[in-house]
């Protein structure tokens, strides 16, 4: 099983920053590729950029919650939402 963890693409777990606004504030952010590549795939989805998500995203966490404390974690797990949302049901094992 770890083999296809282990086996993965290194580019999949590089690191990439990225500079762009979030709420008229420039910034950047640093993900790995994997995350980037998910994030632009839901900003493709809603039919915005991913700059334009990640803004919208930005604002509604500060109206629901505050200044988030850690928004690259928060991103992560968004990618992590939104890819369980999309996944097939397991396979449950032989007994």
């Amino acid at each position: 099983m770890c083999q296809v963890f282990a086996g993965q693409d290194p580019d999949r777990y590089s690191s990439t920053t990225r500079r762009l606004r979030l709420n008229g504030l420039s910034t950047s952010i640093r993900l790995e590729n994997a995350f980037w590549a998910t994030l632009d795939e839901i900003a493709a989805g809603e039919g915005v950029s991913t700059p334009a998500f990640l803004s919208t995203l930005h604002d509604e966490v500060l109206t629901l919650k505050g200044e988030p404390e850690n928004f690259s974690s928060l991103l992560r797990t968004t990618c992590l939402i939104y890819l369980g949302q999309r996944a097939p049901e397991p396979l449950m094992a032989a007994e």
